[in-house]
């Protein structure tokens, strides 16, 4: 069985607009040290919108 990698961090990510919180997902903090931007389809507002790393 693999051990987990210490490199891996759980985040959440939060809407730009209007603030809805997705699921937890992993980022490797070793190639990504500062905060992670990644444009999603956000439920909330019905479409795709910047999603940025929650503190």
């Amino acid at each position: 069985m693999a051990k987990k990698n210490d490199n891996r961090a759980n985040i959440e990510l939060k809407c730009s607009e209007c603030g809805y919180v997705i699921r937890p997902t992993e980022k490797n903090k070793k190639n990504t040290p500062d905060k992670m931007e990644i444009k999603k389809y956000c439920p909330k507002c019905q479409k795709a919108q910047i999603f940025k790393e929650k503190k």
